[in-house]
């Protein structure tokens, strides 16, 4: 049993999850479309897909997941995913 410290900061990237691309035009999202499906698989594997993509377009992207408060949302923004990058890494 681990203590309390350590489940609280603990994130399941085993977790299934979905990168999501906003259609775009000049590089910015448009709010008129729905978002569709880039890639399945781990949030681990979603992860890695993001952070693959182009810096400069990454905006246009998100992780759907099933949240695991405190630390992931059901819908991760790129800044948020970099952060979890972060802390994957570091794990």
């Amino acid at each position: 049993m681990g203590d309390a410290s350590s489940s609280a900061t603990k994130v399941d990237f085993s977790a299934l999850a979905v990168l999501q691309k906003w259609p775009s035009l000049g590089n910015q999202r448009r709010p008129d479309r729905e978002p569709y499906q880039v890639s399945e698989g781990t949030l681990d594997a979603c992860i890695t897909a993001f952070m693959q993509k182009p810096a400069l377009s990454r905006h246009l992207y998100e992780i759907r997941t099933a949240a695991q408060p405190p630390l992931v949302t059901d819908i991760l923004s790129p800044e948020h995913v970099i952060e979890l990058s972060r802390l994957r890494e570091f794990l």
